[in-house]
């Protein structure tokens, strides 16, 4: 007993304790109340009680019950009730006739019946005590040894003082028994045989049966076991991998009183974004199939399997209708990751599509249409951008899809997904900071907060940016590639976006407008330079040498790209001519858009011109040289003589100007 622990040298009562440790008396509770007030028994009082009995007994027997319950009266009622039956004995047979009178008074037939029933159960019963008096005559007068003898006459003495004389009446029996040995026949081999063969057989059946029931337990319990194991690991490698788990709810018909044991037994999986609104992060939920479970995959009640799709239609010039859309991507469901992964973009990309219906409705440089699975917007001019929450979707269904596709698409369907956890950040910043702030006056703060992070807008503007950089690029194109094909050196240098890597990041992490910028410079004659930088989504500043213009249309563009290179071509001319005449002092000067050149006797005027897609014209007019004759128009580019470059052109006018020889027009 000293080796054993205290625990188990605890004895306990089986009979309920009515003394506390302080020996009073434990009074017993008969209901709580709902605000936890005890009510106890109250004690009854002997006296009290006695009372009460007594009251019930007179309001129950009578006032007089004590005078009739006496000793006399016990002793003597039954004499009373005699005399009483032999004082009225003419009520007696009265009652009885009336009994007769009420009964059924039976027929002959009735009673023949009655008689042969009652005679046949009568012979009966004769003929079986008759046997079982022989029979047990037979047995008394049948000698074993002296002993038995003696003790049968001794017993059957007996028996026949007690019989009855009518009994002992009967005819002694005339049947002597005697004793026969008989041994058991030697069974047949081959039966004997076939028997044991039975036997075995059946035995070996049933052997077999319950091996079979024993086996088919163990392999139960082997793959319980290996699915328990399995639970556990996969348990282990969810959480390894960072995904949330939280504790499972009690099954239904669980005790959830005061008092009740509300410790969860299981756990779910938490795939949803942690700033999800609470209707998309219910619905991220999955869990572990038990080991009951026919798959073994996990399990998500709640998956629909739906993706976006975005998809950019464009219209060329020839109004051909032009659809690219993105990669969706997909993950290895086979593996555990994998699918929670797959499941997990699938539920954000719900969301984002149901932020991108709220936002639709009002967006301030676009129109949409919005359906319930289904939103086009009118981005820009000839560019529409579709955004599809489609179901059912799978890696070779998609495959299969014969539509081309297209790294803008998937530049948008991952910068929503961006744009999303920005603006779940920033919510996340918002409320902590308003946390510790005294609410605002606004009614519906939270909406409002929502609004000032939007997700689609920045698409759009961006789409925007993309047509605004085309328009752009090709102006410019062209511009630089006429002045190309004129001879003219050009250098066309374009830089969509200036900002850097680090600078982008930024733009998510903070909250500035998600706005870029970059700038396009065409240098001519690698001396002079004409600067345009861009902001998001249309906006188009030229930097010139003397001011800086804001431009607002595509034609104001073009003059004054026409204009700037115009003016850069008559610089050159004008320096050109400067180095070729100095021997007859000419004198070079721009009027607005001609080049004039002046020397003794002689004056040669050009003017720049642009033909289709900024083609390079030129027209030099050539006066008094030599003296005495006509005016002489030269055009640029000279009809006899293809891929002259310009300078060329001008470079000759100039030295057979001043030279005054013969010229060819």
């Amino acid at each position: 007993m000293d080796s054993e622990p205290s625990w188990k040298q605890l004895r306990l009562s089986l009979e309920r304790p009515y003394k506390d440790d302080n020996g009073n008396t434990i009074p017993i509770v008969e209901d709580i109340t709902p605000d936890g007030q005890y009510i106890y028994e109250t004690k009854e009082n002997p006296s009290a009680r006695l009372g009460a009995n007594l009251r019930r007994i007179f309001a129950e027997r009578g006032l007089d019950f004590f005078d009739k319950v006496t000793a006399d009266s016990l002793g003597s009622e039954p004499s009373q009730t005699e005399s009483s039956k032999l004082e009225d004995p003419s009520k007696e047979g009265q009652e009885e006739g009336d009994d007769d009178d009420e009964s059924k008074i039976m027929t002959y037939e009735d009673l023949r019946a009655m008689r042969d029933e009652i005679m046949g159960n009568l012979a009966v019963s004769l003929g079986e005590m008759t046997h079982a008096q022989q029979v047990l005559a037979a047995l008394l007068s049948t000698p074993s040894n002296e002993s038995q003898t003696q003790s049968s006459q001794s017993s059957s003495q007996a028996q026949a003082q007690v019989m009855p004389q009518s009994q002992s009446a009967f005819p002694s029996p005339s049947v002597k028994f005697s004793s026969t040995q008989v041994s058991k026949p030697a069974p047949i081999v081959s039966v004997q045989g076939f028997n044991a063969q039975l036997t075995i057989g059946r035995k070996d059946e049933a052997l077999r049966h319950a091996a079979g029931l024993f086996k088919e337990s163990a392999e139960s319990m082997e793959r319980t076991r290996v699915a328990g194991e399995k639970y556990w690991v996969d348990a282990l490698k969810i959480r390894r991998s960072n995904w949330g788990l939280v504790p499972a709810p009690l099954p239904p018909g669980s005790a959830t009183g005061k008092g009740a044991d509300k410790t969860s037994k299981d756990f779910l999986i938490s795939y949803g974004l942690e700033e999800s609104p609470t209707q998309f992060r219910r619905r991220a939920i999955g869990r572990l199939p038990s080991y009951t479970a026919i798959s073994h995959d996990v399990i998500f009640p709640y998956r629909k399997k739906s993706r976006l799709r975005v998809s950019i239609v464009t219209k060329d010039q020839t109004g051909i209708t032009h659809t690219t859309t993105n990669n969706v991507p997909f993950d290895e469901e086979s593996i555990l990751d994998g699918a929670l992964r797959s499941a997990q973009r699938e539920i954000v990309e719900q969301e984002i599509f149901s932020i991108l219906v709220q936002e639709a409705g009002s967006l301030p440089t676009a129109s949409a249409k919005v359906s319930e699975r289904f939103i086009v917007v009118d981005a820009a001019q000839g560019l529409e951008l579709h955004i599809e929450l489609a179901d059912s979707v799978d890696a070779s269904t998609e495959a299969s899809r014969p539509v081309e596709r297209n790294e803008m698409c998937d530049l948008i369907y991952h910068g929503l997904h961006l744009l999303l956890l920005r603006r779940h950040a920033l919510l996340k910043e918002d409320r902590l900071s308003s946390s510790s702030s005294p609410p605002p006056a606004t009614p519906n703060p939270e909406k409002q907060l929502q609004s000032n992070y939007p997700i689609l807008q920045p698409i759009i503007d961006l789409l925007q940016y993309q047509v605004f950089l085309n328009t752009i690029r090709t102006e410019v194109t062209q511009m630089a590639h006429a002045l190309q094909a004129a001879g003219i050196p050009t250098n066309l240098t374009m830089n969509i976006v200036g900002e850097t890597g680090k600078e982008l990041v930024k733009l998510l992490d903070g909250k500035p407008s998600l706005t870029v910028g970059g700038e396009i410079m065409v240098r001519i004659f690698d001396r002079h330079t004409i600067r345009f930088t861009f902001v998001s989504p249309s906006t188009l500043v030229a930097h010139l040498s003397q001011s800086t213009l804001t431009v607002t249309s595509v034609p104001q563009l073009c003059q004054l790209l026409m204009d700037e290179v115009e003016q850069c071509i008559l610089s050159r001319i004008r320096d050109l001519g400067k180095s070729l005449s100095e021997n007859v002092e000419g004198v070079w000067f721009i009027d607005l858009d001609h080049c004039v050149g002046r020397w003794e006797g002689c004056v040669l005027n050009f003017r720049v011109t642009y033909g289709e897609s900024y083609s390079i014209n030129c027209t030099a007019f050539l006066l008094g040289c030599p003296p005495g004759r006509p005016g002489q128009a030269h055009f640029y580019p000279p009809k006899d003589y293809q891929g002259v470059k310009f300078l060329d052109w001008v470079d000759y006018l100039v030295k057979a100007a001043v030279n005054q020889p013969s010229i060819r027009t």
